[in-house]
């Protein structure tokens, strides 16, 4: 028979203290009280806000790079080399004139570097690893864009009139180097959501 049965007190056979040590988390004081869970971290409304805000940018950018990958790009191509310049030129200039695309593009990163140092200083060392690893790889994303998309943008505008074009190399750069960056940038930016809907779960899990 079982000196010890399940859910009592060690106890030394003659009644004296028993020399094995109690589970852990039994309280030898109030024998009958079960352990307290564990608490969960506090949910700071900062925190919510950042994360999420995070994740719906980096989704946005990445849904535009890809449709420009998967519709616009080869749409254009299958036209004359006029229409691929008026067309670019088009949309450059409404998206360059866009004040809500430009605050989107850079809060993107901002907000995910803010919530990376927000979930570290709270202790959630696992979900800020994912949101630094998605802030690095937006980083690399604006990296590209101002060192090869944009000049390539700015060459076609001082292109002019495509009607009056007579030189389209510009042309070649984009079915080229334009488009093969843009894939990059659209691959970085799924990497990017990914590792944020990954932080988002964790978050959930060490808040509930």
């Amino acid at each position: 028979m079982n000196p010890n049965p399940a859910g009592s007190p060690p106890h030394h056979p003659a009644g004296g203290p028993s020399p094995y040590p109690a589970p852990p988390g039994y309280d030898t004081r109030h024998p009958s009280q079960p352990p307290a869970p564990a608490a969960a971290a506090p949910r700071g409304k900062a925190a919510t806000v950042l994360l999420l805000v995070s994740t719906v940018l980096v989704g946005l950018m990445a849904g535009l790079f890809f449709a420009f990958d998967v519709s616009v790009m080869p749409g254009l191509a299958a036209g004359d080399e006029r229409t691929y310049v008026t067309a670019m030129q088009a949309f450059n200039k409404a998206i360059d004139g866009n004040g809500l695309f430009g605050t989107a593009f850079v809060i993107a990163l901002l907000a995910s570097a803010a919530s990376a140092v927000v979930e570290f200083r709270k202790g959630r060392r696992g979900v800020a690893v994912w949101v630094a690893a998605a802030a690095v790889a937006y980083l690399v994303v604006l990296m590209i864009t101002f060192s090869v998309n944009i000049p390539l943008n700015n060459e076609l505008a001082a292109a002019g009139d495509a009607a009056k074009m007579t030189d389209f190399s510009v042309v070649d750069k984009f079915k080229g180097t334009w488009v093969a960056t843009n894939i990059v940038r659209t691959l970085l930016c799924t990497v990017a959501l990914t590792a944020l809907s990954r932080a988002l779960i964790l978050y959930g899990r060490a808040t509930r």
